[in-house]
């Protein structure tokens, strides 16, 4: 059998042995399309290459101080307690505004960051400050927005996480707001909307803190965004997602794989007076004999997780999320929405070698008329006009059959090592779930309680003036800590598709995660992995940990988009008493003053759980 023909047959395989392609109508284009395209490399592609390489550090060294960060490195220095403070703030001015993006080929509707999709890359070295002044011109129709720093703690700035209705009031239109923060983590990670869905059409993009890694390298390759991507402006498809038809709330299709810009072949895939002919990847350059760093992020609305690959290499992986690891080798890296990987990668192969870079989504995972995407790897003598014709890792095409998870906890071990307290404080379960409500809306659940924010009253603000009458309704979802140090989560998915889940201001501790009711035991005690975004499996469970010493309203939810619109999220306030109402109040006044006024005068439309 022929190597396409393998892959057409796994194709097969993986939806069912009594599959009719035939019986799929549309829809087998695309699936035709991708199968192609992840093998056959035909004269249509062209090759761009992305971003220049970053850096090791931001600033120049000295003989007194080699990095900013001095003599830290990721095994001698706790990084959620020994920050090191640069005295440097990194300014960035956003304005952000409706446009028309086609990635992909296919025209859209979209709302960006200064024009670009994605948004530029935010550049710190760990203990700066980062100040970005968001500019709301968002028009035709206007809406409200926020800006979100995945993954950065905000501890001492709780009202910078840009959670609508929790952390602040949404900017709204023709306002705009100074979000001031340290770069308290070091690694890779993104920065999106969180106000409704926005980041779906188009209001994100990456951001890197330099800082120690567990391994040296030479070249940093820089961010590269592994998603999905929709051809319908998010409003529609979260309107769909909530809506009461209960197939196309439970459904949504993604239309691409994109690794940095990838295009399918439009007018055989789609045809469309709005699709360019034209068929774009990006390429990168390896240097022989150079080890490469690759800053892996999925940005996904839905694809958790994606699978990561180069053909014919192994990459060293040396972080998740902002937690530097113990490095180990792979030739697949799982991604789930969210979720960021940094891997390390050797030029071992000919100077004329030329290579694809590939990225999956299982199709018992994720829904996607196109699961594969595409970038070309060039060496330094690489004919760069040429199309690679390198086929993929073995463990790559391996059938998901629905273990939708991350990689062992057993592998991904921390760097500095940090032991889980067995007794701790307080221990709260909660248990994702999904209902009908009396009017057939589709609505995803948290102890069976569906989150909806009020826009125009952050949670942040009550929890610093009313201390004894927290949370003001059942619909905030709140879980009330007090004091304690020490805070487990037992999170069970009540439902048969997997979700991504993620905690604003803190890491956790991933003690244990798994298949049905949790027995109790922890892996690596001493040592369990530590990130912000965890997969949890299909009728499965996570047990996370936190040490509780970040004064604020935390947000606790499903990054899957639809999910999350859907009401599945969760607050965790945490150290309520040391919350200043002072600063709080002096933080948010204006930023809420300019958005009451804008509500009272303006219908806004929040059709979702508003974040």
């Amino acid at each position: 059998m022929s190597a396409l023909g393998g892959i057409y047959a796994w194709v097969i395989e993986s939806l069912g042995s009594n599959t009719n392609i035939n019986d799929f109508g549309t829809p087998v284009s695309y699936l035709t399309a991708a199968i192609v395209s992840l093998l056959v490399n035909g004269p249509n592609y062209q090759l761009f290459l992305p971003s220049p390489t970053l850096p090791q550090f931001l600033g120049t060294a000295s003989l007194s101080s080699p990095t900013p960060w001095g003599t830290r490195n990721v095994t001698n220095t706790n990084p959620y307690v020994d920050i090191p403070n640069t005295g440097v703030t990194r300014h960035y001015d956003f304005t952000i505004s409706r446009g028309v993006i086609a990635p992909d080929g296919i025209s859209k509707p979209a709302i960006l960051v200064n024009g670009q999709y994605p948004g530029p890359t935010i550049e710190a070295n760990w203990g700066d400050y980062v100040q970005v002044t968001v500019h709301n011109q968002i028009s035709g129709p206007a809406e409200g927005t926020t800006m979100h720093w995945h993954g950065t703690r905000q501890k001492g700035t709780p009202w910078f996480d840009g959670t609508p209705g929790i952390s602040q009031c949404p900017i709204a239109p023709g306002s705009s707001l100074n979000y001031t923060f340290q770069a308290d983590m070091y690694g890779t990670s993104w920065y999106h909307s969180h106000y409704s869905a926005q980041y779906l059409g188009g209001l994100y993009g990456p951001m890197v803190v330099y800082g120690p890694s567990s391994k040296p390298y030479d070249i940093d390759l820089g961010p590269i965004l592994i998603h999905d991507y929709y051809h319908a402006d998010y409003f529609k498809l979260i309107q769909n997602s909530v809506g009461n038809n209960t197939l196309t709330a439970l459904y949504t299709p993604s239309d691409n794989t994109l690794i940095h810009g990838t295009k399918y072949v439009c007018d055989t895939a789609n045809p469309s007076p709005s699709c360019s002919p034209s068929t774009s990847l990006a390429k990168f350059q390896f240097t022989t004999g150079k080890t490469h760093r690759l800053r892996l992020i999925n940005p996904s609305s839905e694809a958790s997780p994606i699978l990561f690959s180069i053909d014919n290499h192994t990459m060293t992986v040396i972080a998740n999320d902002y937690t530097p690891l113990v490095p180990y080798d792979t030739t697949v890296v799982s991604l789930s929405a969210g979720q960021r990987t940094d891997v390390l990668v050797k030029a071992t192969a000919d100077p004329s070698g030329t290579f694809w870079m590939r990225a999956r989504q299982p199709v018992l995972c994720n829904f996607a008329l196109q699961p594969f995407g595409l970038a070309a790897i060039y060496y330094d003598k690489g004919d760069t006009t040429s199309i690679p014709v390198s086929l993929p890792q073995a463990a790559f095409m391996v059938p998901q059959l629905g273990t939708c998870k991350n990689d062992p906890l057993s592998t991904t071990v921390p760097a500095y090592p940090i032991a889980a307290d067995l007794k701790p404080d307080a221990t709260v379960t909660i248990t994702g779930a999904i209902t009908v409500n009396s009017t057939g809306h589709t609505l995803y659940t948290m102890n069976g309680v569906p989150f909806r924010s009020d826009f125009n009253s952050p949670l942040l603000t009550t929890a610093s003036t009313s201390r004894n009458t927290f949370p003001p309704s059942p619909g905030s979802n709140v879980y009330d800590f007090g004091n304690n140090d020490t805070v487990r989560i037992i999170f069970y998915n009540n439902l048969t598709f997997a979700h991504p889940m993620h905690l604003h201001g803190y890491t956790m501790s991933i003690l244990s995660e798994g298949v049905g009711t949790w027995d109790g035991t922890i892996t690596n005690p001493s040592n369990p992995q530590r990130r912000d975004t965890q997969m949890v499996q299909a009728g499965g469970y996570m047990v996370a940990q936190i040490q509780a010493d970040n004064p604020g309203v935390w947000p606790f939810h499903c990054h899957i988009a639809w999910h999350l619109s859907a009401g599945m999220h969760a607050n965790l306030i945490t150290q309520q008493a040391s919350i200043s109402r002072s600063a709080v109040s002096s933080q948010l006044s204006a930023t809420c003053k300019a958005w009451n006024a804008y509500s009272s005068g303006n219908t806004v439309d929040e059709i979702d759980s508003g974040i």
